[in-house]
């Protein structure tokens, strides 16, 4: 057991007690952070829905149409803490805490000689930002990351990542967990 204190919807606030040596903090009855007694080790436990974070990857490649923004189907996760990204449907992240969230995604297209390559950060479905671009590459491929800082309201807000080439034909993006991805973590609450 853990001593509580807790910071209830209806009763105030309770603080419930024993003699773990361990406390833990709970907002509605959810612990919210666990400090634990282990001398000078002590160390304090976030509980993984109040920073949320997640990576995904495309395990299927994606055809880019020369000069339309196209996005990304990120549908395998690597890991997602609160369960906020959808990898099934619209390859999406909707967090559920308010706050500033870096950004971070990597494309990668088949090679071509000629266009540019630019990898956009969508907000509830409009370009908020350009966070890659690659000039043409030749015969190797052509690798666009970038990075990006955004405020979420934490209830309806999401992100998502296109991308976009100017080659002039069809071009297809690598299916790679190292080389396409798409991630975001709270960096601060609102």
């Amino acid at each position: 057991m853990t001593s509580l204190i807790n910071a209830s919807n209806s009763a105030g606030v309770i603080i419930t007690s024993d003699t773990s040596g361990n406390l833990a903090i709970q907002s509605g009855g959810n612990t919210v952070a666990t400090i634990t007694a282990t001398g000078a080790n002590a160390g304090i436990q976030v509980a993984s829905w109040a920073n949320p974070a997640f990576s995904a990857w495309a395990n299927s490649t994606t055809s880019f149409t020369t000069s339309v923004n196209t996005k990304i189907a990120f549908n395998s996760k690597e890991f997602d803490t609160a369960n906020c990204y959808d990898a099934t449907t619209n390859y999406r992240y909707t967090p559920n805490v308010a706050g500033y969230y870096q950004v971070t995604a990597g494309n990668i297209i088949a090679p071509n000689t000629s266009g540019n390559r630019w990898l956009y950060l969508y907000k509830n479905g409009t370009f908020v930002k350009t966070i890659g671009f690659c000039p043409p590459a030749g015969i190797n491929y052509s690798q666009t990351y970038g990075a990006g800082l955004i405020y979420m309201n934490g209830t309806t807000d999401y992100i998502e990542i296109y991308g976009i080439q100017n080659s002039g034909s069809t071009l297809t993006n690598a299916a790679s967990q190292t080389d396409v991805y798409f991630q975001a973590c709270l960096v601060r609450s609102a």
